[in-house]
């Protein structure tokens, strides 16, 4: 008889999974997965540490009993450092060192992605994705 686990053991196993496979690919570029998605907001434009925070929210730990939530400027350190990100008195933005690690990176992203949905059709894909959206909106996801 086929064990018929539940959702949630499958949404909490491939996050895990994909937090593992993408975090050893980049790990070995030098940035995190957080940096990683900083960079990915930054290249859409200047932005606000509140911004930055609002689009990776779901990635950041939340404030607990004793403890901060935790902010995008904690990420921010070495992508200032490494010239890849400049500071402004306003916001953050993306220098043209960190337009091209960026452009780098995203070929190695590409092809992790593509090996994680190997064997999936584009519309399984879309469908998996539209399915998981009306979950977290059922149960009370608002962007």
């Amino acid at each position: 008889m086929a064990d018929h686990r539940p959702i949630g053991f499958w949404l909490k196993l491939v996050d895990r999974l994909i937090d593992e496979q993408f975090a050893a690919t980049l790990e070995e570029h030098g940035v995190t997965r957080r940096q990683w998605q900083l960079l990915n907001v930054l290249a859409q434009g200047p932005a606000t540490v509140a911004q930055l925070d609002s689009a990776v929210a779901p990635f950041l730990a939340p404030a607990t009993e004793g403890a901060a939530a935790e902010s995008s400027v904690e990420h921010l350190g070495e992508l200032i450092e490494s010239g890849w990100v400049d500071a402004t008195p306003t916001s953050y933005e993306l220098t043209p060192r960190g337009e091209a690690a960026l452009e780098r990176l995203g070929l190695v992203v590409a092809e992790q992605r593509t090996l994680s949905t190997r064997g999936v059709t584009e519309e399984e894909y879309l469908t998996t994705v539209s399915v998981l959206e009306r979950v977290a909106r059922n149960l009370g996801f608002a962007e």
